[in-house]
């Protein structure tokens, strides 16, 4: 098990990959271990350094056997211009990173504005990518599918699959919950200064582990720049 961690530690050192260290540190196998992994965390390097590094996290649609709406579909037109309303209060442009997971709803809402605007965008899937899709994205409808490929085909999009990239996580990681750390710790990579975080979230506790809440949670704790979407209303 400790090669093995350790054999990945060295892969994302090797890639500059920043963000996965800093999580591969929490789920070292000993505290000396996680302060080694942690020794080897440095700043990314790019051509060039992105303005600001933009943070997404919200619901999904509601599912049809959902009892209490949350996220119903006929609110989808005004997250959207919510959404885009806020990249435009950031001045979203292509010199900014967006991040987000790509499930329906929010994600998918915000990876196409952002991909409208030229920003980069980078999905982060949580999961193989087709049992995603049926997790996260196809029951709400087959539009949302064409949706996330349409988003995922565009030339500034770029797609990590995080058991592709970081391997399993430790028995009984909750994979929303490492997902939502994941992205964290790679937009911080750059700077807590450049990070924005925008959330699409009722104000709620969440269904489970690793939603929208844990993600709101742990960002608020590393930037004020918070814009909270209010999904019944599109307020912000």
């Amino acid at each position: 098990m400790q090669e093995e961690w350790q054999r990945r530690i060295e892969a994302a050192r090797r890639l500059g990959r920043p963000g996965d260290i800093m999580l591969l540190a929490d789920e070292a196998p000993s505290p000396a271990l996680r302060a080694e992994a942690l020794r080897l965390v440095e700043a990314p390097v790019a051509a060039v350094e992105p303005r600001q590094v933009i943070l997404f996290a919200g619901h999904m649609i509601d599912r049809p056997d959902r009892s209490t709406p949350r996220f119903p579909p006929d609110r989808v037109p005004a997250a959207a211009a919510a959404i885009d309303a806020v990249l435009a209060r950031l001045d979203a442009a292509s010199d900014d990173l967006a991040l987000c997971s790509g499930a329906n709803g929010g994600d998918l809402l915000f990876g196409e504005a952002c991909v409208r605007r030229g920003l980069s965008l980078e999905l982060r899937l949580p999961q193989e990518e087709s049992k995603f899709l049926d997790d996260s994205v196809t029951f709400a409808g087959d539009q949302w599918r064409d949706r996330f490929y349409t988003v995922k085909a565009h030339p500034r999009t770029k797609t990590y699959v995080m058991p592709d990239e970081l391997g399993p996580g430790p028995p009984g990681t909750n994979v929303y919950a490492r997902v939502n750390l994941w992205q964290l710790y790679t937009a911080m990579a750059w700077g807590d200064d450049k990070l924005r975080f925008i959330c699409l979230w009722d104000g709620k506790p969440g269904d489970g582990p690793g939603g929208t809440e844990h993600m709101v949670e742990v960002a608020r704790a590393r930037t004020r720049h918070v814009y909270h979407i209010d999904p019944a209303t599109g307020k912000w």
